[in-house]
């Protein structure tokens, strides 16, 4: 309008609403990035980077009490103990006799019919479960006493007997079942062998990342590797026979050395730290998974398969004992290979990594968004691309890469100290609860003995768990800082 008075142009508002980088979060342009225009174009300005303008605070870690764990020879003795039982328990199920009949009906003069019993198989059985235990017999007789030549000669003599009685009784026991069982029937005697060559023993993530104690182990070997070879590979392919060797290692030897955390304030000894924590986590999980599965069909379900076809049993009830031992036994293996202080450990090195959250396409679209980059820390709240897709921190630390699950996976199970108790827990105390009923609901003899027993093991279990739920809840419960990690 002529002689009105006339507005700031439209470049001149949007240069004066142009906000300053100093109060916005996490704004930065030094990552290669700015603000975005309505055209699309990025306004390339000069600026400190993020790690200037908000700084994280340190990361702080709950101290939790040390708390009684059994000792590796206790537990082996105690686990073997409970397969023993659960053994008995379904040799019971299956050739229970009806002995309470009155004379002038004589059914049987015995609880059980002893002489469809194969001992053969139970001896063989009973063998293939001592295994962990006659290891860990070997290797706390190998750390006890002083270094001598008298007590090096006794140990060395101890372990051959100990090692060739064990064969000994393998051997016969596999002679006598090729004399009086068919081959189909052998078959399943090294099955669960037949089963884990193949899937465990040529799976070598878990072996090319070793875990040390110190936070830098990787970082070395890779450099290392790297100058010589010029690839990401750490540890050169193994052969066939080293695989199984190390395999039968593991499953002989329980021992299994805690890792410690050192928090590490570089994001690449972070992540470090964190592949040689999952390695470490899937090796102990796949121990507790076989192992579970091992004694559950050894102690249930094999003696199944050497029924003769005339006997009678309770299917039903035979297979839910299957369930329960495997069951059961996981949860104890889970208890004693994953303790509290180990889920502390990766709860600390979870508050290190952080995670990020994927947002929609046109989210966001005025917040101040930057490049990725794995030499930052980046705090909670701020927007990141990566691999043309938008990232928001969640955590208070955030060091992971945004499009790697398995980083977020790690941050979801252990962000929360007590999640993966709390679920052995809901595990175990729904067991107890339907053992319970079944006991209430039991007419049978040898129903109610069968869960008499296992409740006896299982009310130990339950009762190791609530009590580290206690003792943990309350140090976990303390006030939280202002980036919601627990302080000191």
């Amino acid at each position: 309008m002529p002689g009105g008075r006339r507005g700031p142009s439209r470049q001149q508002l949007s240069r004066s609403a142009l906000p300053s980088l100093q109060t916005l979060v996490g704004g930065n342009c030094g990552n290669g990035t700015g603000l975005r225009n309505r055209n699309g174009s990025t306004l390339s300005l000069s600026a400190p980077p993020i790690t200037a303008l908000i700084t994280p605070e340190p990361v702080r870690h709950c101290r939790i009490p040390e708390l009684p764990v059994d000792g590796n020879l206790l537990f082996e003795f105690l686990f073997f103990i409970y397969l023993l039982v659960s053994l008995f328990i379904q040799y019971i199920n299956i050739y229970k006799t009806v002995w309470w009949y009155p004379y002038n009906h004589p059914a049987s003069c015995t609880s059980l019919n002893f002489h469809l019993i194969d001992y053969h198989l139970a001896a063989f059985i009973t063998v293939m479960l001592a295994r962990r235990l006659v290891w860990a017999l070997i290797s706390e007789a190998s750390q006890v006493g002083t270094s001598s030549m008298i007590h090096d000669m006794a140990l060395i003599l101890a372990r051959l007997v100990l090692l060739t009685l064990c064969v000994w009784v393998l051997c016969w026991t596999l002679v006598n079942l090729f004399r009086s069982h068919s081959v189909l029937n052998l078959l399943f005697l090294g099955y669960p062998f037949g089963v884990y060559v193949p899937l465990c023993c040529f799976h070598q993530d878990s072996r090319n990342q070793p875990l040390s104690t110190d936070c830098s182990y990787l970082v070395q070997d890779q450099l290392v590797d790297d100058s010589a070879s010029g690839v990401g590979s750490l540890v050169k392919p193994k052969d066939l026979f080293s695989l199984l060797r190390e395999s039968v290692k593991e499953q002989f030897n329980p021992s299994v050395t805690t890792p410690t955390h050192s928090c590490p304030l570089s994001p690449d000894l972070i992540r470090n730290e964190v592949e040689g924590l999952k390695a470490d986590f899937n090796r102990r999980i796949k121990e507790v998974l076989f192992n579970s599965l091992f004694s559950a069909y050894y102690v249930a379900f094999l003696p199944l398969c050497f029924v003769k076809s005339t006997q009678y049993y309770d299917m039903r009830w035979s297979c839910e004992h299957l369930i329960m031992v495997w069951i059961n036994a996981f949860v104890m293996l889970t208890t004693q290979l994953l303790p509290p202080k180990y889920c502390d450990l990766l709860h600390r090195s979870a508050a290190h990594l952080g995670k990020w959250q994927k947002l929609e396409h046109g989210s966001y679209s005025n917040t101040p968004q930057h490049i990725w980059s794995e030499s930052t820390i980046w705090p909670q709240g701020v927007l990141v691309r990566h691999s043309r897709c938008l990232y928001k921190a969640v955590g208070p630390y955030n060091v992971a890469v945004p499009s790697d699950v398995s980083h977020a996976r790690f941050y979801f199970l252990f962000h929360h100290p007590l999640r993966l108790l709390n679920l052995l827990i809901l595990i175990e105390g729904s067991v107890v609860c339907y053992q319970l009923y079944s006991l209430l609901r039991s007419e049978k003899w040898n129903h109610t003995l069968s869960m008499a027993l296992i409740l006896f093991c299982n009310y130990y279990v339950l009762f190791k768990l609530l009590r580290d739920r206690i003792v943990l809840g309350k140090a976990y419960s303390y006030p939280l800082n202002s980036y919601g990690l627990k302080a000191h």
